[in-house]
């Protein structure tokens, strides 16, 4: 049996989606492309137009018991198969989905989740630097030989994969998440039942399409959208199946407890990335201009709809006014729009209209029940679904309300100040979530103490808080942020098993 064909070169309808935008997107299961076991679909949307782009099949749970079977078949070829052979269907997917730069990639993305230009590039080839980096790791996952006591006896440990991966990849990132949560368990010789956003699932098959046109085995990549009144029960019946023995979530904190408690119940490992709240801290003797360049970028990249995104910049108080002054004329130098009639744009619309109005929501609050001062923004939502909001920018927000606490996910900055170095530390680490964080200051010394006590898994010196790389270890320290890490020799830890062997070489001498 062979993967089904990928689909071919697609033609403008009348409605200005391609053919190919316009079919049905299927189940992948065992190699094979099929409806639900019931037909039933779900409707994915246009966020910017709110109009219909295709219908989605909607897995049942009888659905995901098939691929979770088939995913243990193909299991037992798949983790016995060499480094080499796992590492070129790697390496060609990485250069299979960078040509979908010239095909469909660019009008998948920007009709399901309203990617502008930048964010579609940013993702293909980003996930294709991770697909390559991650194919380095086939000759990395490496055992040792451990001294004992008992003579005659020699203890090896090796790192043996775990089995069948059960991965859920949000929307904001598609190709690249869909990527991080599949590409590592497979390398190591796992099989994945992966569960794409019901935003974007032709977006995240695009990792699919590439891995199956590279040569990867019937039964090793199993893809499962389904709607959202059914998400809860399959993800529940995937978490607890007894042949998945590692979770991997990215998304909410709210989602992300929930999974935690399933997998808590079997006992079973989870790899948890969840939202942020990430806080910047600008020292009196930073480089002001960089520092700008920074925020703006790190708060604004998506419309601020990435778990890293910068949602709190503290400032010291000798450069508070200056910094302020210079933020808010880059701020309104950002284009703001929708991307289908305006290219250009660097901030497109939200993912929903419920997401806008949330943003806006927070918004509102802190500033007219809570007394916060609005230096940005216009407290509005336009578009022709109501999901475009531009970048706003607050003071004198207290810790006690909604937007000091929750993640906005949108183009929100909230200021402070600050005195000392250990005030700064303080507010900071005032915050249930711990992704990542940035510090800037041109004493470098100063700036790598303060890092070294700011909570968060990652924390950059002079950069901005979105900035990641394959090879980093990506996860919180807790809290609202989950545990567990991808990236680098971190995730072949996180989805590998260590197995003790013992040979004893003479006859051994027991008690009794």
């Amino acid at each position: 049996m062979t993967p089904d064909p990928q689909p071919t070169e697609a033609h403008e309808h009348s409605s200005g989606l391609s053919t190919f935008m316009e079919q049905p997107q299927l189940l992948y299961i065992n190699g094979k492309s099929q409806p639900s076991s019931d037909g039933a679909t779900f409707p994915v949307n246009n966020p910017m137009t709110g109009q219909h782009i295709y219908d989605c099949a909607s897995a049942s749970v009888d659905d995901y018991s098939l691929a979770i079977e088939n995913a243990y078949e193909a299991y037992q070829s798949w983790s016995k198969t060499g480094p080499t052979a796992r590492r070129m269907v790697f390496l060609k997917a990485a250069d299979i989905l960078e040509s979908y730069l010239h095909q469909d990639a660019g009008e998948i993305m920007s009709q399901e989740i309203s990617a502008p230009d930048y964010w579609v590039k940013i993702n293909i080839h980003s996930t294709a630097g991770t697909l390559r980096e991650i194919a380095g790791l086939a000759t990395q996952i490496r055992g040792e030989v451990i001294p004992t006591d008992r003579p005659g006896t020699t203890a090896f440990m090796e790192r043996q994969p775990v089995g069948v991966v059960f991965g859920i990849a949000p929307w904001n990132a598609p190709v690249n998440l869909t990527a991080r949560a599949v590409a590592c368990p497979l390398i190591c010789g796992n099989t994945v039942v992966l569960k794409p956003s019901e935003f974007s699932p032709k977006s995240q098959h695009l990792v699919v399409r590439a891995l199956t046109a590279a040569g990867l085995p019937l039964g090793c990549l199993n893809f499962l959208p389904t709607s959202p009144e059914r998400a809860p029960q399959v993800t529940e019946f995937a978490v607890k199946h007894p042949k998945v023995l590692r979770v991997n979530f990215t998304g909410s904190d709210r989602v992300g407890r929930i999974i935690g408690s399933w997998a808590a119940e079997c006992v079973k490992q989870c790899i948890l990335e969840l939202g942020g709240k990430a806080p910047v801290i600008i020292f009196d003797d930073a480089s002001i201009d960089a520092a700008v360049e920074a925020v703006v970028f790190g708060a604004l990249s998506y419309s601020g709809q990435i778990c890293m995104s910068t949602e709190r910049v503290l400032l010291h108080r000798s450069i508070s006014e200056k910094f302020k002054a210079k933020l808010l004329a880059k701020v309104a130098t950002v284009k703001t729009g929708n991307h289908l009639e305006d290219s250009g744009v660097s901030l497109s619309g939200l993912f929903t209209p419920a997401s806008a109005r949330r943003v806006i929501d927070l918004v509102k609050s802190a500033v007219h029940d809570g007394g916060a001062k609005l230096l940005a923004g216009d407290l509005e939502i336009t578009g022709p679904n109501k999901t475009i909001v531009k970048p706003h920018v607050l003071e004198g927000v207290k810790r006690d309300m909604d937007i000091a606490k929750k993640e906005s996910f949108g183009p929100v900055m909230i200021l402070s100040e600050f005195e000392t170095d250990e005030e700064a530390i303080a507010l900071a680490n005032d915050s249930e979530f711990s992704l990542c964080a940035s510090v800037f200051s041109t004493d470098v010394v100063r700036a790598l103490d303060i890092a070294r006590q700011v909570r968060a898994g990652l924390c950059h010196i002079n950069g901005p808080t979105v900035y990641v790389e394959a090879t980093l270890p990506q996860g919180g320290t807790g809290g609202s942020s989950g545990y567990g890490r991808f990236g680098g020799m971190a995730g072949v830890e996180a989805f590998t098993e260590r197995k003790i062997v013992t040979l004893a070489t003479s006859k051994l001498m027991y008690a009794f």
